[in-house]
Parts: C-alpha cells; sequence; structure tokens
C-alpha cells in the first residue's frame, strides 16, 4: 500500500481508506478481524462520522483498536448532520467530537470533516471551534466533505490551517465531477457543471478527494457490480479483472486510483473478502485505454 499526503497537512495516509459506516452491527470479534484484515495490507486509515450506527460505530471500533499503540493507528471522523438539520455552530462541532472521542476511547483523533454544507454556516464560528480543537490537541486536521469550491473558499478564507480533504460522492456509476470536463462546451446533459469544477478545484488547491459510495449507482443505489443493469461494464471489468488476476472490486478501485488526482477511496465493505480486493487495488495501474473503455462502458460518451 503507498503513501500520499493528505492535502497539504504533512500527513502521510495510505491511498485507500477504510470506511467503518457499517460496522455497528458487527460482534467485537467481528469487528477486530475488520481492523486486522486492514492493517495487515497497509491500511490503518479508518474513516468514521459521529452518526454511523448511531454512534455504535466508533464505539466498537475503540475497542477493536485498544490492543494497539494509537499512533499506528489513523482515525477520520466526521460531523454536523443531526435529526432534520446541519450544524455547524461552536458548540455542536466542539461537542460532537469530545463524543467521538469518548466512544472511541481515544485522545484525538487525526482528521475532522464538516460533514454536509450547513446553509447557516458561519465561518468565523466554524474556526473558532477548530482553533479549539487544534489546539487542545483533540484534532490534528481538518477538511470537509459534500462541499464545493465556493462553500470552501468561503470556509477557507477565516481558518488558520489549510482544508485537507473533501469527501465526494464518485466512482465508475457516478462521474459527474469527470462529465463537464469532458464536455467543455457542448450542448448536452453531461455539459452541465452541477459542482463548480470541484475536481479541478481541489486538485489546484490540494485539497484530497476522498471518494465515498465507489460501487453505488445513483444514491445509495445499490451496487453495480454483478448487477444485470449495467452488463457493459460488468463485462469491461472483468475482462480486466482476469487481465489483472484481481476481481472486479479491484477493478473499480483501481479505475478510481489512475486519476491523477491521487484521490483516496473509501471503502464501505465489511465482507474480509471484499475488504482485501479493495485494498489490492493499490496494487493495479490500469492503462489510459483501459480507463477510458470503462468510462465509455458505463455509460458515458466522448464529444
Amino acid at each position: 500500500m503507498y503513501q500520499i499526503e493528505l492535502g497539504k497537512s504533512g500527513l502521510l495516509v495510505p491511498t485507500i481508506a477504510v470506511g467503518c459506516m457499517r460496522i455497528s452491527d458487527m460482534s467485537d470479534k467481528e469487528v477486530s478481524a475488520f481492523v486486522d484484515t486492514a492493517l495487515s495490507m497497509g491500511a490503518n486509515f479508518f474513516d468514521h462520522a459521529d452518526i454511523y450506527g448511531g454512534g455504535e460505530s466508533e464505539v466498537v471500533f475503540g475497542r477493536a483498536i485498544s490492543a494497539y499503540p494509537r499512533e499506528s493507528i489513523l482515525i477520520q471522523t466526521k460531523c454536523g448532520i443531526c435529526g432534520g438539520k446541519y450544524d455547524f455552530s461552536y458548540e455542536h462541532i466542539v461537542s460532537s467530537v469530545e463524543g467521538s472521542l469518548k466512544r472511541l476511547g481515544v485522545d484525538y483523533v487525526d482528521t475532522l470533516l464538516l460533514h454536509r454544507p450547513d446553509a447557516l454556516m458561519e465561518p468565523e464560528e466554524v474556526s473558532r471551534a477548530f482553533d479549539h480543537l487544534k489546539t487542545t490537541g483533540k484534532v490534528r486536521h481538518f477538511g470537509v466533505s459534500n462541499q464545493n469550491p465556493y462553500q470552501m473558499q468561503l470556509l477557507q478564507n477565516a481558518l488558520d490551517m489549510p482544508l485537507c480533504a473533501n469527501q465526494l460522492q464518485f466512482g465508475i456509476m457516478h462521474t459527474p465531477m469527470l462529465q463537464s470536463g469532458i464536455n467543455v462546451n457542448m450542448q448536452n446533459g453531461p455539459a452541465v457543471n452541477r459542482d463548480g469544477g470541484v475536481l479541478d478545484f481541489c486538485r489546484l488547491n490540494k485539497i484530497t478527494i476522498q471518494p465515498w459510495s465507489p460501487m453505488q449507482h445513483g444514491f445509495f443505489d445499490g451496487c453495480f457490480i454483478d448487477n444485470e443493469q449495467f452488463p457493459e461494464v460488468n463485462a469491461v471489468m472483468q475482462t480486466l479483472a482476469e487481465k489483472y488476476g484481481v476481481s472486479k472490486t479491484t477493478i473499480a478501485i483501481a479505475w478510481i486510483l489512475r486519476h491523477p488526482a491521487k484521490m483516496q477511496p473509501i471503502t464501505g465493505t465489511t465482507n474480509l473478502t471484499r475488504l482485501r480486493d479493495c485494498l489490492r487495488a493499490a496494487e493495479v495501474t490500469l492503462t489510459r485505454e483501459e480507463w477510458y473503455a470503462v468510462y465509455l462502458a458505463a455509460g458515458n460518451e466522448l464529444p
């Protein structure tokens, strides 16, 4: 597993992150096996959120890592979603982090992301919360999730530290951040800029994109791998899987890693075989021709 710098933070992280959204229903033994499997393959960056499993995902994870030195594990969590509203107030950010630390059984998290854009965000208030968490040693680095360039700029103007990451939905069957750039000056649907050019903005400002739900089509509409709705892309992926001696799951993550933005995709599975398949993607480098073949088989067109 090779490493990348997370934004401009100076923090080196594995190029694939391990998502923990679905571990709340697992037994302690199962979560320990999940963590051990990831660590054995060099994946020591784990992604959480205060809302995952109603907080229980952080609890069971905390028990699983208690036997490991704290510095050997990189923990990211998120806050801001809370029952019918989003909340980036100073009080909520600070109390959310304190709750996560208690559930995880640790003194600090390596990164904190704001989970969904809060329409009522006051950048100076967020900055005050971040400063407090930084100076008290509770959070080391900060980022966002699902934000467009102007939202990030607005926040960054008030911060004394760089935003290190932006977590965005991206994968073979969800590529709007690519399509508008490919279809520049066209009058077709894919030419519509839906995110303010977030891909190029993050590359220009050295903000690491963390693709979430890379196996999903639509908004949590299910996995596209071996899905009869998508025979063309599965056929191309099967050919590549056979060529490289890996699974189609591996190819799906390798396709993301092939992009020069140096993204850090987040796995979402709790199945140990699929987790290993995801992490093996760091060993596969698709050719330009193969990358475009997958893109076209997913139903996209080139102008």
